[in-house]
């Protein structure tokens, strides 16, 4: 059958193109070339071709696609342009129709990767230019590419995207119509999980630009968890930088969030490229511009973010395919004729640029077009050298068997921590893993846990155990052996009394005086890490997943648990430590967290550092990202006026445990001042938590005497800490130092047994009490009243505190100011310690008033961001951010003393330096318990060693350096730091002007005129003032 029947029209012609169609498809070249010639001449208007020619030329085109499919689509394809270009014909609207078809068949008849080789032409009809026929026509052929090819179709959005969206408001109507349904298919072509959900909303926006707002807020709140590629990134940045052109602060801030989320999900830096030259200008005009200081530093964030993208393309190998290399490695691998083998080659670059790295695919994509399956693999193994390299692996020399081989990602609350990586383990392997805080390691440990990580092995065939030194509140109360036997996969196991008691006393419960029936609430840190541990040990674990087990070990224990771990040769092991010793002793694999990757490195900590110089922090005690911590300095003390002078003391004290036989410690004498730099060490076990309990009055010694300075105020960090903020997660650190605060003294302050009523000393302070009432006339009067409470006013008179009381069914107008001195012989001692206590924490909170901007100030100097301190729930943080609430909370109201017990602990070494960096330039006291030899002997010159001795009992032996000490004993006490200015519950800034105290203005008149006034107050019996009290 001639081709040029078909030039008829009509049916006519396609009768002749269906003859014509069996005849291509049963030739494996396709069709004849002087017919490929004959089609192009009829299509061209203007011509020799006739309308009818051109309506046949549109329906062999048509069958011919529809029957032969892929035998002749390398003839086909060029047609593209004429087609859509007739798509318009002014003569007839046969042509029309015929030419609409046409181009519809083509898009769903040929190869998924064949938009390459047509889009250039289609993007060119779409020019306002051309007859708004032709513009629909090409609209229509994308549409239909993206339904039959939406891989090619998202990986050419960024060319596509920008075109249509001018077209969606045209003027006619046939072309918006068309637009938008064109742009809401390409958009459905994107795969990713994350923005699928949203794409209606974004499609929309970009159609009618007052929704643009809306959608960012949308987008702001969406977990992004998908790797993000050039597809999402063509129809979102086109939004956010309307979103940067909008007069609202909120919608700017909350543009720099989407692409502060979505950029750390480029795996690809050229993804981005397109969209960096328009996206950076607009956050580097946002971050210098925006009023609000927080939103300027989250823009200033997502530019640190682009511009680390722009660095990585400076280095970054193309993975986009050269036309020409392409073409020469086909021509030698396929072996095709040049008219076949110029498409072909469009295919095979479309299939890289598409990143398809699997060969089975590319011979799959290719045999129809004559391509053998050994030309395809041999031409992906030569291209996927220069192009997938990358994706190689390195085969490991290691006959050891692997427990595990897993791809996944990892997000905890809003924030992604792992993405899309993998995860290798070994048997008997020893793993540290390395990152900052908040980078994700106990998270990912209690996800293997828990078995929420994809593809990691369930625990019916992987035994996964976590030890961590946590105990459970409700089984606190319980012996260590019950304690180990309630775990309900020890009960699930069968296992026995008798083994859990061997366990226990092979990790070295035997020492106790109670042994494996110690109660656990009496257990310290370092006993609470070896009962986890002999718990794991029960279990007969594959992996032992560790979370700072040598956090409170002394020496010999961390030395224990060293060598055991060694012996456990078939066991895998996987430890988070801020302990270098540890990693290199123990670990011989290396797993960091870097750019939201798992980097596995065959090696110690040390041998690791030699290969990644900027892991080299982890053995300094010092902040390598130039991060700083401040603590807010202490006020003056009255009546002290050296830092030398003591401010709590212990002399003699001996305590016993009500559960114990002997004492705990014995006879401890201590004291405290601002110039305090103290270490607390000694064994696991051996009472220095005890001995702290005893200085802060939280238990009273059975023998000796305990004081503190009624206005000195002390911040206690205890080993266990977190119980406090635990029962406030759904609080942020900002609204939790607010609510604890919101009173002016601390609601979540210790019960001390030192200011807790015994039950005889009740009974007495119920007694009445004699006081004499002079009249006017001066006589004296006694009466018996009986004092109800002291009411928590306070002040001094000659040198002496007296105490406000109220009395039993009196008013208030009865109320007096009584001496500490009759009040302690009347049994009311402890009433005034609390008052004492809170009168103290009130002139601190006078200091610095209690508003959200200052809380967060105050969070961001001990090192927790305005977005972790003041938007994130405390059920977010990490154990190192929780850490750093409990400091921030502890000096909220200016201690002049802080006693730290173990404050190193969950700790990453750049905080360990930050914290310091605090101590040193700290005016105040510091106590401090830790094992933490580095960090102890760095900060104390003064040390409080507790040690047992032949007799089983604590003791404590006080070294120093003396002449440190004696020279710090001297210094004068220093002022808290000047404000210049505080932000009150309104926001006002208020300036602070320093005021001289009125008697240094006073002139001679004006002094000898108080004088009088003083001495005549005095003559008539009444009070001064202390003011009024200053002599000259």
């Amino acid at each position: 059958m001639s081709i040029q029947s078909v030039f008829q029209g009509g049916d006519a012609a396609r009768t002749a193109a269906s003859q014509i169609a069996e005849q291509v498809k049963s030739s494996p070249a396709g069709m004849n070339p002087a017919d490929v010639a004959a089609l192009s001449d009829a299509l061209k208007e203007g011509s020799k071709g006739t309308a009818a020619a051109r309506e046949g030329a549109c329906i062999a085109i048509d069958t011919i696609a529809s029957v032969a499919k892929t035998t002749a689509e390398h003839q086909l394809m060029p047609f593209v342009a004429d087609l859509v270009r007739c798509c318009a014909d002014k003569h007839s609207k046969e042509v029309q129709s015929a030419a609409a078809a046409a181009t519809l068949t083509l898009a769903k008849t040929s190869s998924a990767y064949g938009l390459d080789a047509v889009l250039p032409s289609l993007l060119t009809a779409m020019d306002p230019k051309e007859k708004w026929q032709t513009m629909v026509g090409a609209l229509n052929m994308v549409s239909k590419f993206a339904e039959c090819s939406p891989l090619s179709t998202s990986f050419a959005l960024n060319d596509i995207i920008p075109i249509v969206t001018q077209m969606v408001n045209d003027s006619k109507q046939e072309v918006s119509v068309a637009a938008r349904e064109c742009l809401s298919k390409i958009c459905q072509s994107i795969d990713n999980r994350d923005v699928e959900p949203f794409i209606p909303a974004l499609v929309s926006a970009t159609i009618d630009h007052e929704e643009v707002i809306e959608c960012v807020q949308k987008l702001a709140s969406t977990t992004f968890v998908q790797t993000v590629t050039a597809a999402p990134l063509a129809l979102i940045a086109p939004l956010l930088l309307l979103g940067f052109r909008v007069r609202s602060t909120a919608t700017k801030r909350m543009c720099a969030v989407i692409i502060n989320n979505m950029s750390k999900l480029v795996e690809d830096p050229e993804d981005a490229a397109p969209f960096l030259p328009k996206l950076v200008p607009a956050l580097e005009k946002a971050k210098e511009e925006i009023s609000d200081p927080e939103a300027r530093t989250v823009c200033g964030k997502a530019f640190e973010q682009l511009q680390s993208i722009e660095e990585r393309l400076k280095t970054h190998k193309s993975c986009k395919a050269v036309r020409g290399v392409v073409e020469k490695e086909v021509k030698v691998s396929f072996g095709l004729s040049d008219d076949k083998l110029e498409y072909v080659a469009t295919l095979v670059c479309s299939l890289v640029n598409c990143k398809v790295m699997d060969d089975d695919d590319w011979a799959d994509e290719l045999k129809p077009y004559g391509v053998s399956e050994e030309g395809a693999k041999k031409a992906f193994k030569a291209l996927a050298a220069l192009y997938f390299a990358d994706a190689v692996e390195e085969e490991e020399d290691d006959d050891a068997e692997q427990l595990c081989d897993c791809k996944f990602t990892l997000a905890y609350g809003s924030k992604v921590l792992l993405h899309n990586t993998k995860l290798k383990l070994k048997r008997g392997h020893k793993y540290g893993l390395l990152g900052g805080n908040d980078s994700g390691k106990t998270t990912l440990m209690r996800a293997i846990a828990n078995e929420q990580v994809d593809g990691f092995p369930p625990a019916s065939e992987l035994r996964t155990v976590f030890v961590e030194a946590d105990i459970i509140g409700e089984l606190s109360d319980l012996p260590c052996v019950d304690y180990i036997l309630a775990d309900p996969r020890i009960k699930k196991a069968g296992i026995t009394e008798e083994v859990v008691t061997r366990m226990l006393m092979s990790v070295g419960f035997g020492e106790m005086q109670n042994k494996a029936k110690t109660l656990v609430t009496f257990l310290s840190g370092g006993w609470r890490m070896k009962l986890a541990l002999a718990r794991a040990m029960c279990l007969d674990a594959d992996i032992l997943l560790m979370d700072e087990p040598t956090n409170h070990l002394d020496v010999m224990n961390v030395k224990w648990v060293e060598e055991y771990l060694l012996s456990l040769k078939n066991v895998t092991c996987i430890i988070v430590s801020h302990d270098t010793g540890l990693l290199d002793r123990v670990c011989n694999n290396i797993i960091a967290i870097d750019t939201l990757k798992l980097k596995q490195f065959r090696g110690n900590l040390t041998q690791y550092v030699e290969k990644n110089p900027k892991a080299k922090s982890f053995f300094e005690l010092k902040s390598s990202t130039g991060f700083v911590m401040r603590f807010p300095q202490p006020g003056f003390i009255e009546g002290v006026k050296s830092k030398g002078k003591p401010l709590m003391k212990m002399a003699g004290c001996t305590y016993t445990y009500p559960v114990n036989s002997e004492p705990t410690v014995k006879d401890v004498t201590v004291q405290v001042s601002l110039a305090s730099r103290v270490a607390c060490v000694g064994p696991n076990g051996v009472g220095k938590s005890t001995m702290i309990k005893l200085l802060t009055g939280e238990v009273i010694p059975q023998e000796g005497t305990v004081w503190k300075h009624p206005n000195a105020r002390v911040a206690y960090v205890a080993q266990h800490a977190f119980h406090h903020i635990e029962q406030h997660l759904d609080k942020t650190p900002n609204e939790y130092i607010r609510w604890r605060f919101q009173h002016g003294d601390d609601k979540e302050a210790l019960v001390k047994d030192s200011m807790t009523l015994t039950d005889e000393e009740a009974k007495k302070c119920k007694e009445p009490v004699t006081f004499e009432l002079k009249d006017d006339k001066g006589n004296v009067t006694k009466v018996k009243w009986c004092i109800e409470k002291l009411t928590g006013g306070r002040k001094t008179v000659k040198k002496e505190y007296e105490y406000e009381v109220q009395f039993v069914n009196m008013s208030y107008d009865s109320n007096r100011y009584v001496s500490a001195t009759k009040l302690a012989k009347w049994g009311f001692e402890k009433h005034m310690k609390i008052v004492d206590e809170k009168v103290a924490q009130r002139v601190g909170a006078f200091s610095t008033p209690l508003t959200t901007v200052n809380v967060e100030k105050h969070l961001e100097d001990v090192g927790l961001d305005k977005e972790f301190g003041t938007h994130t729930r405390m059920s977010a943080l990490s154990g190192g951010q929780k850490v750093k609430v409990v400091i921030a909370a502890a000096m909220w109201n200016m201690p002049h003393i802080v006693i730290l017990d173990e404050p190193t602990n969950y700790l990453d070494r750049d905080s360990l330096g930050a914290l310091a960096g605090a101590i040193q330039t700290y005016e105040g006291g510091v106590v401090m318990i830790t094992h933490n030899n580095e960090f102890c002997s760095a900060l104390c010159p003064e040390t409080w060693l507790m040690q047992k001795e032949d007799d089983g009992i604590a003791r404590c032996n006080c070294k120093g350096d003396a002449e440190w000490m004696t020279k710090k004993a001297k210094e004068q006490v220093k002022g808290a730091i000047k404000m210049d200015e505080v932000t009150d519950a309104l926001g006002n800034i208020v300036e602070v002007k320093e005021q001289k105290k009125s008697r240094d203005k006073m002139s001679n008149k004006e002094k000898k005129k108080a004088d009088k006034l003083r001495k005549a107050k005095l003559a008539r019996g009444e009070e001064l003032s202390d003011d009024e009290g200053w002599s000259d």
